[in-house]
């Protein structure tokens, strides 16, 4: 007896679902947004966003790509790593150098190993680069913090030529309300790169004493009003974004001098939002421990004369990679040192304003 499964009836046309609607001419909340959720159905809708200087709602632009290509000069052949995949934008720029002839057989083929500790995009970034072509022969995926980098020497013991870390948050986590990362619209107050491990900010705060609140704002974002914000955040029972940045514009009230203009509140406001989002998304995903942890890690990582670049958005961490590089420099690891930091170029910045606050250094691994 077969027990193949029947073959379905042909002749009954497939059953229609239409696009759930919402009001007005256009989705405002994220999950409504089925052009950027789709983006491969409606490539041509969302070019026209990009070049409006826009970013669509789920996407994520690859910034200073000419630039981290023109220090790392990734070659056929060579092995590389992207220790933060986010969207997989500088993925397929490394992976178009290092295998550029990749299916045909017989050329110079590389290999990059990429790492993002988000399991929630993560599998989303993996089908759009394996839909690209991109299978096991030329691209390695890991679900793990690059912390945890190290652990690469046994499978890669021959180093990397190439080594590309990105510190920002992705688009997609920040235009997610679920995930907590922006006070723009309401969403749980969580804030975790892996929102299956650790504590949330709204756990953290509850949990915080107000000194060690004090100096996670101070120390993470040079927040000003960091005294003002302990004072009415810690040991709080705050469960949303939009809750924790109402609190944030209530406590600020009492430390406006007289005469502030109510335009300059605004913008002071919105600043101070934005710094305190960012000190309780480091702390609860311990991103400066595991950029030092990286950092340390980094020159046993590199084959010699390897080449690295690490592009920043805050000074807490441009001031861990300067110090870091410039370290390894004089005890003779890196050969050459990044003088100053990189900015994107004018074009890029008013192209994609997310791209204002990025710093690029880079270092180059002595020879054997």
């Amino acid at each position: 007896m077969s027990h193949e499964p029947e073959a379905p009836d042909s002749s009954e046309p497939p059953v229609h679902q239409r696009r759930v609607r919402y009001a007005g001419t256009h989705p405002k909340r994220f999950e409504q947004k089925y052009k950027e959720l789709n983006p491969a159905q409606h490539a041509h809708e969302l070019h026209k966003v990009l070049q409006r200087g826009q970013t669509p709602a789920g996407m994520h632009r690859p910034i200073a790509v000419a630039e981290i290509m023109a220090i790392l000069a990734p070659q056929p052949g060579e092995v590389g790593l992207d220790a933060t995949l986010g969207y997989g934008g500088h993925a397929q720029e490394l992976l178009a150098r290092l295998s550029p002839a990749w299916p045909h057989v017989g050329q110079q083929t590389g290999h990059l190993w990429a790492l993002d500790v988000d399991p929630l995009e993560l599998p989303r970034t993996t089908l759009r680069l394996r839909g690209l072509g991109f299978d096991e022969q030329v691209l390695t995926l890991r679900q793990m913090n690059f912390a945890s980098a190290a652990s690469l020497r046994l499978e890669v013991p021959g180093g990397f030529d190439v080594v590309l870390a990105d510190l920002g948050v992705s688009s997609m986590q920040i235009d997610n309300p679920a995930r907590g990362f922006s006070f723009k619209a309401d969403g749980p107050l969580d804030l975790r790169l892996d929102p299956h491990h650790g504590i949330s900010a709204s756990e953290l705060l509850q949990q915080v004493t107000r000194p060690a609140l004090r100096d996670l704002l101070v120390d993470n974002a040079d927040e000003p009003h960091a005294v003002a914000l302990a004072a009415a955040l810690q040991g709080q029972y705050i469960q949303s974004t939009t809750e924790l940045a109402e609190r944030v514009r209530r406590a600020l009230q009492s430390v406006w001098p007289k005469g502030l203009p109510q335009g300059e509140r605004e913008l002071e406001t919105k600043k101070t939002l934005q710094r305190t989002f960012q000190a309780l998304r480091i702390a609860v995903n311990d991103e400066f421990g595991a950029l030092d942890t990286f950092l340390a890690a980094l020159p046993g990582l590199l084959k010699a004369q390897g080449r690295v670049a690490i592009l920043s958005f805050h000074s807490g961490e441009d001031r861990r990679v300067k110090k870091a590089f410039q370290s390894a420099e004089r005890s003779g690891l890196y050969a050459r040192v990044a003088a100053d930091f990189i900015r994107p170029s004018f074009e890029e910045q008013r192209a994609n304003p997310r791209s204002s606050s990025a710093k690029l250094r880079w270092a180059e691994r002595a020879a054997a």
